[in-house]
Formats: C-alpha cells, sequence, structure tokens
C-alpha cells in the first residue's frame, strides 16, 4: 500500500472543495496527495469515429483545460505543505477507471465529491458513487460541500446485530471513526438504530392476521438485547456512555437526521457488496441515507 491519499476531481462535484478536504486528510493522516481528474470525454471522442483535424483539436483543448484546472488546484492547497501528484483518467466507465487507478497505487484512502441521483439512477446502479462503493477494497471519503467544524462531529454508524460472518465491519466502523477522531481532535458519537415492533406489525398485518401478541412486553426485550450488543461493543472499544446512542426507527430516517440534529461532518458507515436480490435491497438503503446525509460518509473497509 501506498502512502498516498486519492482525491477524484469532477468538475460537476465542486473540485475546490474535493482538493480543500483530500488536502486536509492527507495532513491530518500524514500522507502524501494525488489529484486525479476524471474526465472520460476525451475517451468517448477516442472510441467515436471521428478521426479528423477537428477532433483532434477538440481532444488537445480539452487537455489542456483539464491540465490547467489541476494547475489551479495545486496551487490553492500548496501552502499546506504536502507532496502532490496529478494525473488524469480519460477512460469509460469512470468507475472502472478509478478502481484500476487503485489497484495500481492501493491508496490509503480514496476522496470523491458527492450529490444528489436520480431514482433511475439508484435502480439501475449506474452511478459511480454506488460502484465504487461496492467494487472499491479502500476506504472511500464522498465529500459534501459544508463548512467544518474546528473539532469535527464524527457519528459512527454501527449495527451490532449483524451476522456473525460481518461482525468485522462494525469494528471496522469503528476503528476509523476513533482513528479519524483522534487525529483531529474530533467528537465521537456511536449510532445504532433498530426497526420498532410496532412498524413490522403494521407491514405484516398487510399480508395475513397475526394473532394478538403482547408487543410492548416483547419491544422492551428488543430494546434490552440491542442495548445489551451496542453497549458490548462501546466497552470493546471504550467509547463513553454518554457518547452511546440506540434510537428506535428506520436507519434511512434516523441518521439523516440524527446527523443534521449533532452537527456532524462526517457519518463513517460500512457498504456490504452482496448477490442478486439481497444486495438490491441492501443497495436501496445505503443509497437513500447517502442522498440524504447533510454531511461527508466514509465508507470504511472491514480487513
Amino acid at each position: 500500500m501506498s502512502n498516498t491519499v486519492l482525491a477524484i476531481i469532477e468538475l460537476e462535484r465542486f473540485p475546490k472543495e474535493v482538493a480543500n478536504r483530500a488536502a486536509w486528510i492527507a495532513k491530518h493522516y500524514g500522507c502524501d496527495l494525488e489529484l486525479v481528474f476524471s474526465d472520460p470525454t476525451l475517451g468517448f471522442l477516442r472510441d467515436s469515429f471521428m478521426i479528423s483535424a477537428d477532433s483532434k483539436q477538440i481532444s488537445e483543448t480539452i487537455r489542456q483545460a483539464q491540465e490547467e484546472e489541476l494547475e489551479t488546484l495545486v496551487t490553492s492547497i500548496a501552502e499546506k505543505g504536502l507532496t502532490i501528484t496529478t494525473s488524469i483518467l480519460h477512460d469509460r466507465p469512470a468507475s472502472d477507471a478509478i478502481v484500476a487507478k487503485c489497484l495500481d497505487i492501493e491508496p490509503v484512502m480514496v476522496v470523491k465529491g458527492t450529490a444528489y441521483h436520480s431514482p433511475a439512477e439508484r435502480a439501475t446502479f449506474t452511478f459511480t458513487d454506488w460502484q465504487l462503493m461496492r467494487h472499491l477494497n479502500t476506504p472511500l471519503w464522498l465529500v459534501k460541500p459544508h463548512k467544518w467544524s474546528k473539532n469535527p462531529v464524527i457519528v459512527a454508524a454501527v449495527d451490532p446485530m449483524r451476522p456473525k460472518s460481518e461482525a468485522a465491519l462494525d469494528q471496522a466502523i469503528v476503528d476509523a471513526a476513533k482513528t479519524l477522531a483522534a487525529k483531529c481532535n474530533g467528537k465521537l458519537h456511536l449510532l445504532h438504530t433498530y426497526e420498532r415492533l410496532g412498524a413490522i406489525g403494521a407491514y405484516t398485518k398487510l399480508t395475513f392476521n397475526p394473532k394478538k401478541v403482547p408487543i410492548s412486553e416483547i419491544e422492551k426485550k428488543m430494546h434490552a438485547e440491542h442495548r445489551r450488543h451496542l453497549d458490548s461493543l462501546a466497552a470493546k472499544n471504550d467509547i463513553r456512555p454518554e457518547a452511546i446512542h440506540l434510537l428506535p426507527g428506520r436507519t434511512r430516517d434516523i441518521l439523516p437526521s440524527f446527523a443534521r440534529a449533532n452537527s456532524a461532518d462526517v457519518v463513517v458507515m460500512a457498504a456490504l457488496a452482496r448477490t442478486g436480490l439481497k444486495r438490491r435491497i441492501i443497495g436501496s438503503t445505503a443509497e437513500q441515507v447517502l442522498d440524504h446525509l447533510p454531511c461527508d460518509i466514509l465508507i470504511a473497509r472491514a480487513q
């Protein structure tokens, strides 16, 4: 693995904010920085049948504009005292080119701007962000344009009730969040949400007429079980009690609201890559959270 933070620069994804956040990350993690301009326009021209003097002139103009943009960004962050290199990716699709670049240099982290995605894009899994969430083995930091706090607020979104085969994900989330908090003197929150039995029961009534059950009693037991697992994870990682939060409700609803209420600067979570229908169900929830979070997102990877 190289000691490099890889920043993906896209003109439509606030390049200045991405470059500055990547520089901040590289400085706090003691890494070098590479700015990678990702623009498949030249790849499109190359793959088309426009083999003419005009197409070559267009390509050269685009290439010069890309190089000038990179030079401007390097100048804007040069005072941070980092070792900065640049490169340009022209291949299509952009996600494949980025993954190939990561396989080549094995960066410490990939930093990229993100924005709202349409339902059509989410349904077909075509946009670059989700492809990177699925295929990168490197931590992925998705940047949204907002002003960072002097002491950043970091939310680790965990699920200690995962199957044992996925238990390493929560530890990876906590490790990433604790490391970040330690490097920037940040404030860490540990958050776990769970679906209330009443909400589950309302859904099942659409399918069949269940027998009467003591919902309140069962919910108390559910809450206690979730609390036990969450407290165990917190104790294992020396997280103070006031930083532990257990909230009932759907993650897609609670997590964005919690992030806003606590002025979060970054939410640390994990992405699962599964096959078939299960991948689509998990993907739908992850995408909705990605779109509605008001802050940056750090996608941690289990070793």
